[in-house]
C-alpha cells in the first residue's frame, strides 16, 4: 500500500520522537514561569538554561551568545533593525537571494534613511565577488548574507565574505536556518573570521515550531524589538515558551549527533534524484555550485510549477513550488530572477528537499510519477491550445 511521501523538509521537518518526549513534561505538570522565584519557576529556568547550553554546544558558541526568539524571521528582524537602531544611517548590504525576513526589514531601513545595496549573484546563485568588493568599498555598516539558500540550497563562502566585511568595518550576519543539521556549523570559527551573528530555527531540524535563536557576538550593540520584562538579557522580553525551547535544545543535540550519518545518505538520494531529472530533460538550478546535500531545485519545459506541485500532491508527493518562499507571494521566485533565469522558466520551478527518513525507493517512485504527470500536463496544454 502506497504511503504519502514528504519531500519538503526545507519548509519544515517532522518532530523527532525524542524531542516530543522531552517537551511533554513542560506541557503538563511542569508549567512554571521561568521568571518566577519559587520552585516551579526555578525548574523552568533550569530547563531554559540547559536548552541554551545545548544550542550553544551544537554550534560551538557560548551560552551567553544565544538569544531565543519565536522564529527565524524574528531573529533576522532583531538583527537587522536592532543593530541598525544603534548606528547612524549608512549602507546596509544584503544578497539579492535572501529570505523575505531579511529583505523586508532592509526595505524598512531604507524608508528610515538607510541606503540598501543588493549583492548580485551569478547564474548558479553565488555572490559575485567583484560586485561584493565594490559594495564593501562603500564601507557598509551592516551586511547580511545567508549561509545556505532555502530554495536552491546553494552555499555561500561566508568566511571569506565576512572577513572582507570586517575589513570594511561592517557587522556581518548570516542566516544559517537551512544549514544547521545538514552541514557543520561552528560559530566560534566563523566569528573569528568576522561573522558577528547567526540565525537558527528549531523546526528545520526536527524540533518544534515556535523556537529559534539569534547567536550574537556580545560586542555588537543591539536594540531589542520587544521591550518589557527584560528576558533574554533584555534583548527579547516576554515569558519564555519553556516547552518549545526545551525541544529546540534536544533537536540541536540530536542534529549534531546524527550529522555524520545523515549527510552522506541525503547526498546519495540527491544524486539519484538529479540523475533521474537530467534523464527526463529537467533544468537543475544552481547545479554548478556547492549546495546542501538534501536540496534539488528544477523545472521542466512547458510545465507550470504550481500546477505540477498540485498534481504531485494528489499523487502522494509533497514538494514545493518556486513561489513558496513566502506564504503570501504568488510571484515567481526572486531567487531565480536574481540568478538570471527567465520568468517563463522560473514559473516552472519545483523544489524537492529531502529528509533523513526518505528512501531510494521513494525517489524512484517520485521520478516515475513526475515523468507521467509532466506528460499528462503537456498533453492537456496541447489540447487546450
Amino acid at each position: 500500500m502506497f504511503s504519502p511521501v514528504y519531500f519538503d523538509h526545507n519548509a519544515t521537518t517532522p518532530l523527532e520522537p525524542a524531542v516530543r518526549d522531552a517537551m511533554l513534561p513542560w506541557l503538563s505538570e511542569q508549567f512554571g514561569n521561568a521568571s518566577s522565584r519559587h520552585e516551579y519557576g526555578r525548574a523552568a529556568r533550569r530547563a531554559v538554561d540547559e536548552a541554551r547550553n545545548k544550542v550553544a554546544t551544537a554550534i560551538g558558541a557560548h551560552s551567553t551568545e544565544v538569544v531565543f526568539t519565536s522564529n527565524g524571521s524574528e531573529a533576522n528582524n532583531l538583527m537587522l533593525k536592532g543593530t541598525a537602531a544603534c548606528m547612524k544611517t549608512g549602507v546596509v548590504a544584503i544578497s539579492a537571494i535572501e529570505h523575505p525576513s531579511v529583505i523586508k526589514p532592509a526595505e524598512q531601513l531604507a524608508r528610515r534613511g538607510w541606503q540598501v545595496q543588493k549583492l548580485t549573484v551569478d547564474r548558479d546563485g553565488r555572490i559575485e565577488a567583484q560586485r561584493y568588493l565594490a559594495v564593501m568599498a562603500q564601507e557598509p555598516k551592516l551586511v547580511s548574507v545567508m549561509l545556505a539558500n532555502n530554495e536552491t540550497g546553494v552555499l555561500q563562502d561566508v568566511i571569506t565574505l565576512a572577513a572582507q566585511a570586517r575589513a570594511a568595518g561592517a557587522v556581518f550576519h548570516a542566516d544559517a536556518v537551512q544549514a544547521l543539521g545538514k552541514l557543520p556549523v561552528n560559530f566560534r570559527s566563523m566569528n573569528a573570521a568576522g561573522v558577528n551573528a547567526l540565525t537558527l530555527s528549531s523546526h528545520k531540524i526536527g524540533g518544534p515550531k515556535g523556537a529559534a535563536a539569534l547567536v550574537l557576538d556580545k560586542r555588537v550593540e543591539i536594540e531589542p524589538l520587544i521591550a518589557g520584562g527584560g528576558q533574554e538579557r533584555g534583548l527579547r522580553s516576554g515569558t519564555e515558551n519553556v516547552a518549545v525551547i526545551v525541544g529546540f535544545g534536544v533537536a540541536c543535540e540530536l542534529a549534531v549527533q546524527q550529522l555524520a550519518m545523515v549527510t552522506p545518505r541525503l547526498l546519495a538520494l540527491r544524486r539519484q534524484l538529479e540523475s533521474g531529472l537530467s534523464g527526463i530533460g529537467a533544468t537543475l538550478f544552481g547545479s554548478g555550485a556547492e549546495r546542501l546535500p538534501n536540496t534539488v531545485y528544477f523545472a521542466l519545459d512547458d510545465v507550470d510549477g504550481e500546477t505540477l506541485v498540485g498534481y504531485l500532491d494528489r499523487a502522494g508527493f509533497a514538494v514545493a513550488s518556486g513561489s513558496a518562499c513566502s506564504s503570501a507571494n504568488p510571484e515567481s521566485s526572486h531567487v531565480l530572477h536574481a540568478m538570471g533565469v527567465s520568468p517563463e522558466k522560473a514559473r516552472g520551478a519545483v523544489r524537492v528537499s529531502l529528509g533523513a527518513a526518505n528512501t531510494a525507493e521513494q525517489v524512484s517512485g517520485f521520478l516515475k510519477t513526475l515523468q507521467l504527470t509532466a506528460s499528462q500536463l503537456r498533453h492537456l496544454s496541447a489540447v487546450a491550445i
